[in-house]
C-alpha cells in the first residue's frame, strides 16, 4: 500500500514538472488541439503503466521524455500509414524563442523555421524539439539511445539544415 502512494506521488510530481513540455513536444506531432489532449492522454496512460519498472537509470523527466518521444513517434507511423498528416506548428511555442520578435524580419524568420520543422523526418523533428525545450544533450541523448557525440553532431545537422531551409525561404 505504502509503495503505491509512493509510486503515485513520484507520477503526479513527474507529470506537473514535465507537463508544458510534453504538451508542446506532443504538438509537433498532432494535427490539432484534439489530437494532441489524446497523445497527450495515451502517454499519461503508458508513463503510469511503465511505473513499476522505472529503475532510476536515469531522472525520471529524461525517462518520462523517453516514454513520449517513442508514443509520438509510433503515433505518428500508424496515422501516417492511414493518410498523410500535416503538423499543426502554430500552437507551438518553442521555448528557445520565447522573446517576442523585435522586428517583422524576426518575426518572417520564426514562421520558417516553424515550417521548415514541420517539413524534417520524424526523428530530426523530435530530436530538435527535445533541444528547443532546452534538455541538455545527455539529455538527449539519454532520452534517444544515442551517444552524447552523436547527439552533439545530429544537432549541428539539423541546425544547418534549418538555417539553409530559412535562408532559402527569405
Amino acid at each position: 500500500m505504502h509503495m503505491d502512494l509512493e509510486l503515485e506521488t513520484t507520477f503526479l510530481e513527474g507529470v506537473e514538472r514535465n507537463k508544458q513540455k510534453i504538451l508542446r513536444i506532443c504538438s509537433v506531432y498532432a494535427r490539432d488541439d484534439e489530437d494532441k489532449k489524446d497523445l497527450f492522454q495515451e502517454i499519461l496512460i503508458n508513463i503510469w503503466k511503465a511505473m513499476p519498472s522505472f529503475k532510476a537509470k536515469s531522472s525520471l523527466d529524461t525517462w518520462m521524455y523517453r516514454i513520449t518521444l517513442n508514443i509520438c513517434l509510433s503515433t505518428q507511423t500508424k496515422l501516417t500509414k492511414k493518410k498523410k498528416h500535416f503538423v499543426n506548428m502554430d500552437s507551438i511555442t518553442l521555448s528557445r524563442y520565447e522573446e517576442p520578435p523585435i522586428t517583422k524580419e524576426e518575426s518572417q524568420r520564426l514562421i520558417f523555421l516553424r515550417s521548415c520543422i514541420k517539413m524534417m523526418n520524424e526523428a530530426d523533428k523530435g530530436m530538435i524539439t527535445l533541444y528547443l525545450e532546452e534538455l541538455a544533450y545527455k539529455e538527449i541523448a539519454d532520452v534517444t539511445g544515442l551517444t552524447e557525440n552523436h547527439v552533439a553532431v545530429r544537432i549541428m545537422r539539423i541546425k544547418k539544415k534549418l538555417l539553409n531551409c530559412i535562408n532559402e525561404r527569405s
